[in-house]
């Protein structure tokens, strides 16, 4: 959303942070009491839902650590940046609504707009690793057979400096955390751009490395995994039940990719382009009872996930153990044409298993 407020008067305060209300307060809320209420209670319960549904799968995770397969460590990386969204941020805004207004001062604001940001970008980026995942796997076979457990940490060890980069760059002074309009929230000044210059830049870098860039790569795997099994339909065919259960296995696993992947977006796109229009249209274009809606939509994605993954997986264990077992048979299966990650001698599992992240 928006930071759109100018300078802070206060003698309490050691870095001045924009807002439009000069002479006003930017944290009292700019709902109506009830309004405040009832987005209170709405975030205590995605919060909830959030915090069991992720902290149930980073637990069952827990529990087979030393059997996670690339994939699975991606889930759950993707669990912890939700977990960390719900736990890290989503208490400041439960409370700051049903004070009816934001109650913990600036270092508190810096701190919730820094912590949603941070795992913003981790859960984005990490929805961005799973699709180049799924793309390599479904339109490059070998992508299969060097795919091990240290790629996948290295893969993190990139994902986490990544989203740390973006979040504290406006500590450095090329960019600010503010109140949103309506007072009782924080997040990135998107306001900046109407300031400067220097203002547009970082907001500009923002939007094309931590949501038009990744979002790009999504989209683009997954139309080209779509190509890609419709034009090999018809081979697939031709094999016996076995393969193609395993096939059918792959494609489900990738649907799973594809549904939580366009969950996230759902939840985060109204709340860019109400952004965007913020940040580079007129003045006070946005009204505040207008922008709630969108942050309230965003702040749902974390629950989304944990739903998703859950129910599909149960749906699809019996496909799972039917389609295992043949791949532990026949080594012939390893040079098939079909779309199907390769084994190592060391395991008795392949990637499939549980590669829905």
């Amino acid at each position: 959303m928006t930071g759109m407020y100018s300078r802070q008067n206060t003698s309490s305060q050691d870095i001045n942070l924009p807002h439009n209300q000069p002479d006003g307060d930017p944290f009292a809320s700019k709902l109506s009491k009830e309004a405040d209420i009832i987005a209170g209670i709405y975030l205590l319960l995605i919060g909830v839902l959030s915090t069991l549904g992720n902290g149930y799968v980073i637990y069952m995770s827990i529990q087979r650590k030393r059997k996670l397969k690339p994939a699975e460590i991606m889930t759950v990386n993707l669990a912890v940046c939700d977990l960390g969204i719900s736990v890290a941020g989503k208490p400041f805004s439960i409370i700051a609504f049903f004070s009816h207004r934001w109650i913990f001062g600036w270092s508190g604001c810096r701190w919730y707009g820094w912590a949603g940001f941070f795992f913003g970008v981790g859960s984005l980026i990490t929805m961005t690793a799973v699709s180049l995942d799924r793309y390599f796997k479904i339109c490059y076979l070998a992508y299969g057979i060097w795919l091990k457990r240290h790629h996948a940490f290295i893969c993190l060890g990139i994902i986490w400096s990544y989203a740390a980069f973006w979040a504290t760059i406006p500590f450095a002074g090329l960019g600010n955390y503010a109140p949103e309009p309506f007072g009782t929230s924080c997040t990135l000044d998107w306001w900046l751009a109407q300031g400067s210059v220097a203002g547009q830049a970082f907001i500009l870098n923002i939007l094309f490395f931590c949501l038009v860039f990744p979002t790009a790569v999504i989209v683009f795997s997954y139309i080209k995994i779509i190509a890609k099994v419709k034009s090999s339909s018809k081979d697939v065919a031709h094999y016996d039940n076995r393969v193609q259960n395993s096939h059918d296995l792959e494609i489900k696993l990738t649907k799973v990719a594809m549904l939580i992947c366009a969950g996230f977006l759902f939840a985060w796109i109204p709340y860019a382009v109400v952004s965007v229009w913020s940040a580079f249209g007129k003045p006070d274009s946005v009204p505040i009872k207008v922008s709630v809606v969108p942050t309230l939509l965003a702040k749902s994605a974390a629950m989304y996930n944990p739903v998703i993954y859950q129910v599909i997986n149960c749906k699809s264990a019996c496909c799972q153990r039917g389609a295992l077992r043949p791949l532990r048979k026949k080594n012939s299966l390893k040079k098939s044409r079909l779309y199907i990650v390769s084994t190592e001698k060391s395991e008795e599992m392949t990637e499939t298993q549980l590669d829905v992240a």
